[in-house]
C-alpha cells in the first residue's frame, strides 16, 4: 500500500455560507473548490494542508428514543458517542486573542481551561460553530518528547 496522506473532514451543514463565513473569519481557511451538483454543492476550505468539505446537511430519519446515538451534549469537549465527532482542533498563540476575535460569535462550552499540571501553558477553549460541531481552541501543546515515533 502506498503512502496516506490526511486529506479533510467533511461537515453537514445548516447553511453552507454560514459554515463557511465562520470557519474563514475565525479560522483562516479559503476558498479552495465549489463543486456544484445541480440541486446542492460542496463547498470546500482550505488551510494549509487541512481541508474541511461542506455538505448541505439532509434531514435526518426520526429515530426511536431508545436507539441510536444519544443527544449531542449541551456543552464541554462534545459528544462522546462511538461513531460521532467528538471535536475538531485547532493550535493559536493566544485562546484569549482568540476569543477576543470571535468577539458575540463566541459560543463557548467549555474553558477556558488552563492544563499546566500537564504542560506550561497549555490552555484550551471549546467553541460551537454554526452547526454545532465542537470546536477546540489551544495554545501551548507539545508533544511529549520521551515517547518514540510510533507513539509507544
Amino acid at each position: 500500500m502506498g503512502a496516506l496522506v490526511w486529506s479533510h473532514v467533511g461537515l453537514n451543514c445548516a447553511d453552507q455560507k454560514t459554515t463557511e463565513e465562520f470557519y474563514t473569519r475565525y479560522f483562516g481557511f479559503t476558498r479552495a473548490r465549489v463543486v456544484d451538483l445541480g440541486d446542492s454543492r460542496i463547498v470546500f476550505l482550505r488551510k494549509g494542508d487541512a481541508y474541511l468539505e461542506l455538505f448541505a446537511a439532509a434531514a435526518e430519519p426520526a429515530r426511536p428514543a431508545h436507539v441510536g446515538v444519544p443527544p449531542a451534549v449541551a456543552g464541554g469537549d462534545g459528544p462522546p458517542a462511538p461513531g460521532r465527532i467528538r471535536h475538531l482542533a485547532f493550535q493559536t498563540d493566544s485562546v484569549d486573542a482568540f476569543l477576543a476575535e470571535l468577539g458575540d460569535a463566541a459560543e463557548v462550552t467549555l474553558g477556558p481551561l488552563d492544563f499546566d499540571d500537564f504542560i506550561c501553558g497549555w490552555r484550551t477553549v471549546w467553541v460551537r460553530d454554526p452547526d454545532g460541531v465542537i470546536v477546540e481552541v489551544s495554545q501551548g501543546y507539545e508533544d511529549d518528547r520521551s515517547h518514540d515515533k510510533d507513539g509507544a
